[in-house]
Protein backbone atom coordinates (compact mmCIF):
# COMPACT_ATOMS: atom_id res chain seq x y z
CA UNK A 1 0.00 0.00 0.00
CA UNK A 2 1.59 3.56 -0.67
CA UNK A 3 2.34 5.49 2.25
CA UNK A 4 -0.03 8.63 1.05
CA UNK A 5 -2.85 6.02 1.25
CA UNK A 6 -2.34 5.31 5.23
CA UNK A 7 -4.56 6.77 7.97
CA UNK A 8 -1.53 7.94 9.49
CA UNK A 9 -1.33 10.75 7.21
CA UNK A 10 -4.54 12.19 7.46
CA UNK A 11 -3.89 12.13 10.98
CA UNK A 12 -0.88 14.10 11.50
CA UNK A 13 -1.65 17.54 12.88
CA UNK A 14 -4.29 15.94 15.24
CA UNK A 15 -3.10 15.96 19.01
CA UNK A 16 -4.30 11.94 19.76
CA UNK A 17 -3.64 10.64 16.75
CA UNK A 18 -6.65 8.35 17.15
CA UNK A 19 -6.37 7.00 20.04
CA UNK A 20 -8.09 9.76 22.73
CA UNK A 21 -7.37 12.20 25.30
CA UNK A 22 -8.53 10.29 27.95
CA UNK A 23 -7.46 6.37 27.49
CA UNK A 24 -3.87 7.32 24.99
CA UNK A 25 -2.24 4.79 23.78
CA UNK A 26 -0.13 3.30 26.16
CA UNK A 27 2.39 0.51 25.44
CA UNK A 28 0.91 -2.62 27.59
CA UNK A 29 -2.18 -1.42 29.24
CA UNK A 30 -3.60 -4.44 30.35
CA UNK A 31 -0.07 -6.38 30.72
CA UNK A 32 1.57 -8.58 28.32
CA UNK A 33 -0.03 -12.51 27.18
CA UNK A 34 -2.32 -13.94 29.50
CA UNK A 35 -1.28 -11.94 32.54
CA UNK A 36 -4.02 -10.98 35.21
CA UNK A 37 -6.28 -14.26 34.09
CA UNK A 38 -7.17 -14.42 38.27
CA UNK A 39 -6.91 -11.29 38.60
CA UNK A 40 -7.90 -7.98 36.46
CA UNK A 41 -9.09 -10.14 33.64
CA UNK A 42 -10.82 -12.70 35.68
CA UNK A 43 -14.57 -12.39 34.38
CA UNK A 44 -13.23 -12.88 30.52
CA UNK A 45 -11.03 -16.02 32.05
CA UNK A 46 -14.08 -17.56 33.70
CA UNK A 47 -16.36 -16.75 31.11
CA UNK A 48 -14.50 -18.44 28.05
CA UNK A 49 -11.79 -20.53 29.70
CA UNK A 50 -13.57 -22.40 32.11
CA UNK A 51 -10.67 -24.84 33.83
CA UNK A 52 -7.82 -23.20 32.52
CA UNK A 53 -6.34 -22.83 36.46
CA UNK A 54 -5.57 -25.39 38.42
CA UNK A 55 -4.05 -28.89 38.85
CA UNK A 56 -5.98 -32.37 36.63
CA UNK A 57 -3.95 -35.37 36.18
CA UNK A 58 -0.71 -37.12 37.16
CA UNK A 59 1.79 -35.44 35.48
CA UNK A 60 4.33 -37.98 33.86
CA UNK A 61 8.32 -36.42 33.97
CA UNK A 62 10.29 -37.45 31.09
CA UNK A 63 7.33 -39.50 29.46
CA UNK A 64 8.36 -42.05 26.62
CA UNK A 65 6.90 -41.35 23.18
CA UNK A 66 5.69 -45.02 21.48
CA UNK A 67 6.43 -46.85 24.57
CA UNK A 68 3.93 -49.60 23.04
CA UNK A 69 5.19 -49.37 19.31
CA UNK A 70 5.99 -52.75 18.14
CA UNK A 71 4.94 -54.04 14.80
CA UNK A 72 5.64 -57.88 14.25
CA UNK A 73 6.44 -59.59 11.42
CA UNK A 74 5.88 -62.99 10.49
CA UNK A 75 8.40 -64.99 9.74
CA UNK A 76 7.02 -66.87 6.96
CA UNK A 77 6.84 -62.93 5.41
CA UNK A 78 10.51 -62.45 6.04
CA UNK A 79 11.44 -63.38 2.47
CA UNK A 80 9.35 -60.63 1.11
CA UNK A 81 11.45 -57.79 2.45
CA UNK A 82 14.19 -58.71 0.47
CA UNK A 83 14.80 -57.47 -3.57
CA UNK A 84 13.85 -60.17 -6.46
CA UNK A 85 17.63 -60.36 -7.51
CA UNK A 86 19.04 -60.46 -3.87
CA UNK A 87 16.70 -63.29 -3.24
CA UNK A 88 18.07 -65.37 -6.34
CA UNK A 89 21.31 -64.75 -5.36
CA UNK A 90 20.92 -66.47 -1.81
CA UNK A 91 19.07 -69.31 -3.45
CA UNK A 92 21.73 -70.85 -4.49
CA UNK A 93 23.77 -70.17 -1.61
CA UNK A 94 24.28 -71.41 2.10
CA UNK A 95 24.03 -68.20 3.54
CA UNK A 96 21.61 -65.92 4.35
CA UNK A 97 20.84 -62.24 3.73
CA UNK A 98 20.83 -59.56 6.74
CA UNK A 99 17.56 -57.60 6.98
CA UNK A 100 16.80 -54.90 8.90
CA UNK A 101 13.48 -55.16 9.70
CA UNK A 102 12.84 -51.35 11.65
CA UNK A 103 14.04 -49.96 8.55
CA UNK A 104 11.18 -52.24 6.59
CA UNK A 105 9.24 -50.76 9.74
CA UNK A 106 8.97 -53.79 11.56
CA UNK A 107 9.80 -53.79 15.13
CA UNK A 108 9.76 -57.86 16.12
CA UNK A 109 10.13 -60.85 14.47
CA UNK A 110 7.25 -63.98 15.33
CA UNK A 111 8.17 -67.30 14.50
CA UNK A 112 4.03 -68.89 14.34
CA UNK A 113 3.51 -72.28 12.62
CA UNK A 114 7.66 -72.52 11.63
CA UNK A 115 9.93 -74.84 13.73
CA UNK A 116 13.63 -73.00 13.41
CA UNK A 117 16.83 -72.99 15.09
CA UNK A 118 18.33 -69.92 16.06
CA UNK A 119 19.97 -68.60 12.68
CA UNK A 120 18.19 -70.05 10.57
CA UNK A 121 15.94 -67.95 8.06
CA UNK A 122 12.69 -69.64 6.47
CA UNK A 123 12.46 -71.61 3.59
CA UNK A 124 12.65 -69.35 0.33
CA UNK A 125 8.99 -69.04 -1.19
CA UNK A 126 8.25 -71.11 -4.09
CA UNK A 127 7.13 -67.92 -6.94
Amino acid sequence: MATTKKKTRKLRGHVSHGHGRIGKHRKHPGGRGNAGGQHHHRINFDKYHPGYFGKLGMRNFHAKPNQKWAPVVNLDKLWSLVSDDIRLAFAKSKKAPVINVVKAGYYKEAAVSLRLRVGQMPPLPTA
